[in-house]
């Protein structure tokens, strides 16, 4: 029987004929070649007196020892009651159900959302997913989440009262359900019916002085700030610019224009995904020529004290606002607030002060129209506000302030 079995030989130079033909090996495994020369190990075996057929592999992908290795382990497999082909429907039912996994398709879901996104946005939403919904059903086959699982992991967040995040996270989920049945692995999303069920959660504002006479209070103290230069200068610059805190934080040199007078900060940084042009008043360029001796040898502007090649932490900013006895009155964003209020209360055209907020336009059509729209009107502001802002702060260090100022 041995000198009947195939060799290495014998299966390389097998050649194809006019019909299909079977090489045997012995032990139910054979070689069947085909007119087109494929060439596919098979295993003929019984279950139960019903004869049936294993996909063994193909040749020269799997050799001729390998082939009879893998028949050795599915002969075991009937010894003990087993089936090879229906194991194999198992272990490929249970690879794809962990490739189908709500973690697996979350994943996959923000890294097609990458050219939308900015990565700050992108990895908040990131961790909000893996810190919210990972633990509970990251593991779980999407097609397996229902409603009421789904409502279990979020009600975690009620408890605890994250609300603001609950609501964002649900909305998220819906998205990653929404793409997974679009993608063909789920048939609906158990988020959407979910919407509206969770304790409604009441906004606050960020803190943030409004007052002429209050803001020229704390532009006064941010001027006398005894603490790091660069981060009274990144206070200022916030200032001047009234920029949201994380695209201060990450602006990085390559993206000003001196001689332009000019900002650019590009479509990844913001938040909506557009390019922003911030016109630099003549304080903020003196402000970025003193930081240039400061921080120039980094790419970033404002770098991370330890590691120049990360951003400044996130509660540089708010720590040093603390310091300066503004805990729970003003924060980053609360200058985007300042500047709004006053802004309009000097009398500038509310659309000129929504378009230097970068405030989003829903319509995708005017939101390109409208990056540029009134630069010049918002040259003529920007500069009028930074020396607004340091007419504020000289009268309140005079004492004058306390007599009131009109814009």
């Amino acid at each position: 029987m041995a000198r009947d079995r195939l060799t290495d030989t014998k299966v390389r130079q097998a050649k194809p004929g006019p019909k299909p033909y079977k090489l045997s090996d012995g032990a139910g495994l054979f070689l069947l070649v085909n007119p087109n020369g494929a060439r596919y190990w098979r295993l003929k075996y019984r279950v139960a007196g019903k004869e049936k057929l294993f996909a063994v592999g193909v040749y020269p992908e799997i050799s001729l020892a390998e082939a009879r290795d893998k028949v050795a382990q599915a002969r075991r497999l009937i010894r003990d009651g087993g089936d090879p082909v229906a194991d194999r429907k198992r272990q490929r039912s249970e690879a794809a159900a962990a490739a189908d996994t709500f973690q697996v398709i979350a994943e996959e879901w923000l890294a097609a959302r990458a050219g939308e996104w900015s990565p700050s946005y992108r990895e908040a939403v990131h961790s909000a997913l893996a810190a919210n919904l990972y633990p509970q059903i990251g593991g779980c086959s999407i097609r397996s989440i229902t409603v009421p699982v789904l409502r279990e992991s979020l009600l975690l967040m009620e408890r605890r009262g994250a609300l603001s995040a609950l609501r964002k996270v649900r909305m998220w989920a819906s998205q990653v359900f929404r793409y997974a049945v679009a993608t063909g692995r789920a048939d609906s999303d158990p988020a959407a019916p979910l919407r509206g069920t969770f304790k409604a959660h009441k906004p606050r504002n960020f803190a943030a002085v409004t007052r002429a006479q209050e803001f020229g209070e704390l532009i006064a103290r941010i001027k006398t700030y005894d603490g790091s230069p660069v981060t009274r200068s990144a206070l200022m610059l916030m200032a001047y610019t009234f920029v949201r805190t994380g695209e201060l934080r990450e602006a990085q040199w390559s993206e000003f224009d001196i001689d332009g007078a000019v900002w650019r900060i590009p479509a990844e940084r913001m938040k909506m995904g557009d390019e922003h042009i911030v016109p630099l008043s003549r304080q903020a360029l003196a402000l970025l020529s003193d930081l240039r001796a400061l921080t120039g040898r980094s790419p970033l502007v404002f770098p991370n004290e330890r590691k120049l090649t990360k951003p400044m932490s996130e509660n540089t900013v708010l720590y040093a606002l603390y310091r300066l006895g503004y805990h729970g009155r003003a924060t980053g964003h609360g200058f985007r607030s300042s500047a709004s209020t006053l802004l309009n209360e000097m009398g500038f055209d509310p659309d000129v002060i929504e378009r230097q907020l970068a405030h989003q336009e829903r319509n995708k059509v005017r939101a390109a129209y409208h990056r540029a729209e009134y630069l010049d009107d918002r040259r003529q502001m920007m500069q009028r506000w930074a020396d607004y802002v340091d007419e504020l702060a000289d009268r309140f260090a005079s004492g004058v302030l306390n007599e009131g100022i009109k814009a």
